[in-house]
C-alpha cells in the first residue's frame, strides 16, 4: 500500500507540474476578448450540442484528474512542505496584501480617469465627463482606512450604473468588482461578512467571474477569430476551436480551484496570475489596466496562510462539485442568456 501511494503521489504532483506549464503557455488566450475584438452579448451562442463534444469531455476528465492530483498530494508531507514554502516566500505579500490592493485599485482608478468615458471596464463605455471625475474621487478614498467603506460605496455605484447602461447578463463577467468593493469595506471597518475574512469574499466573487468568463469562450469562440487572425502563434499549433475549448476548460477548473483547499487554490492562484501578468506583454497597457485587480486579488490569494485540514473527502468530492459547478454555470449561461434575449424555445439542445 505504501507503494502504490508513493506511485499515486508521484502521478500527482507530475500532473501538478505539467498543467501549470501548459496554461502559462496558452497566457495569451486569457486576455478579456471584449477589450479587443467586436461583439455582440445579444447573439445567439454556440450550440451546447458543439460545446459538449469528445474534445470538451477529454479536456474536463484530464482537468478532473488534476484537481485530484492536487487534493492528494494536500495530505502528504511533500504538500505540508509545498505550503510552508508557500509561507515563507508570500510573507512580506502577506502582511502587506491590505496596501498592496489598495494600491493596485488607486492605479486602476486614476488610469480610468485619465482615460476618460470608461465605466469600470474598456468596453464599458460612457459620454457622462462626471464618472471619470468619480472614479479620481474613489482614487482619493483609498488613501485612508476610515475611508475605504466610501471607496467601495463608489464602486458599488458604478457597478450598478453599468449594470442599468449594459445589462445584468454583460455585468455578469465583472462580479469581482463587488468582491474588491466588499474587501475595502469590511477592511475598512474591521469586520468579516457572515464570518468570512474580507480574502475569502473577494476570492469566491474572482473564481465566479473566472468561471463564468470560461463559459463565455465556448458560448462564442467565434468572437476571438479575429484576434487568433492577427496573432497566429497564440494556437500554439492546434486549431482555434480546440484552443477555445482549452482555454475555456483551463481557466474553468483554474478558477474552481479558488474556492478548495489550501493548496490547491494557492497554486491555482499563482498559476492564474502568472497567465494575466503573460498576456499583459502580448497585449499592452488595456490589458495592464482592465486585470490590474484581479492580479492584486489573486496575489492576496496566493499568500493567504489560512489552513484546513485535508481530508479523503476533499479528493472524492472534487469532481462531483466540480462537475455540478460546470453543469450550474452552463445552465445559468444560456438559460439567462434566452430568458433575457430570446426564449426557451430558442434554447440550444444537445
Amino acid at each position: 500500500m505504501t507503494q502504490i501511494r508513493k506511485c499515486l503521489l508521484r502521478s500527482g504532483l507530475a500532473a501538478l507540474v505539467a498543467l501549470p506549464a501548459g496554461l502559462v503557455a496558452a497566457g495569451p488566450a486569457q486576455a478579456h476578448v471584449k477589450w479587443f475584438c467586436a461583439f455582440n452579448v445579444a447573439g445567439q451562442p454556440e450550440g451546447l450540442g458543439n460545446v459538449l463534444c469528445a474534445d470538451f469531455e477529454w479536456l474536463v476528465g484530464l482537468a478532473m484528474l488534476c484537481l485530484i492530483a492536487g487534493c492528494l498530494a494536500e495530505g502528504t508531507p511533500v504538500g505540508t512542505a509545498l505550503l510552508n514554502a508557500l509561507d515563507r516566500a508570500t510573507e512580506r505579500l502577506r502582511t502587506d496584501t491590505e496596501l498592496l490592493v489598495r494600491v493596485v485599485c488607486g492605479f486602476f482608478f486614476v488610469s480610468l480617469w485619465n482615460l476618460g468615458g470608461i465605466i469600470l471596464t474598456p468596453e464599458l463605455k460612457t459620454d457622462a465627463s462626471w464618472v471619470s471625475w468619480l472614479q479620481l474621487g474613489i482614487a482619493a478614498m483609498l488613501i485612508w482606512k476610515r475611508t475605504l467603506p466610501l471607496a467601495a460605496l463608489g464602486i458599488v455605484f458604478l457597478f450598478g450604473l453599468a449594470t442599468w447602461t449594459y445589462g445584468a447578463f454583460h455585468l455578469a463577467d465583472y462580479p469581482v468588482f463587488l468582491g474588491i468593493a466588499a474587501y475595502l469595506a469590511l477592511t475598512g471597518l474591521d469586520r468579516t461578512l457572515f464570518g468570512m475574512r474580507p480574502i475569502d469574499v473577494v476570492r469566491a466573487t474572482a473564481a465566479v467571474t473566472l468561471m463564468w468568463a470560461s463559459v463565455e469562450k465556448w458560448a462564442y469562440p467565434d468572437w476571438t477569430a479575429p484576434l487568433l487572425a492577427a496573432k497566429p502563434a497564440m494556437t500554439l499549433g492546434a486549431s482555434p476551436e480546440l484552443l477555445m475549448k482549452a482555454a475555456g476548460v483551463i481557466e474553468f477548473t483554474l478558477a474552481f480551484a479558488l474556492i478548495w483547499t489550501p493548496l490547491v487554490r494557492r497554486t491555482a492562484a499563482i498559476v492564474l496570475a502568472a497567465i494575466f501578468v503573460s498576456a499583459v506583454f502580448e497585449f499592452g497597457k488595456i490589458d495592464a489596466v482592465g486585470h490590474s485587480g484581479i492580479i492584486v486579488v489573486l496575489l492576496g490569494i496566493a499568500a493567504d496562510d489560512a489552513r484546513a485540514p485535508a481530508t479523503g473527502r476533499d479528493v472524492v468530492l472534487a469532481p462531483a462539485y466540480y462537475g455540478a459547478a460546470l453543469a450550474s454555470f452552463l445552465a445559468l449561461y444560456y438559460v439567462g442568456h434566452a430568458l433575457l434575449y430570446g426564449s426557451f424555445a430558442a434554447l440550444p439542445t444537445i
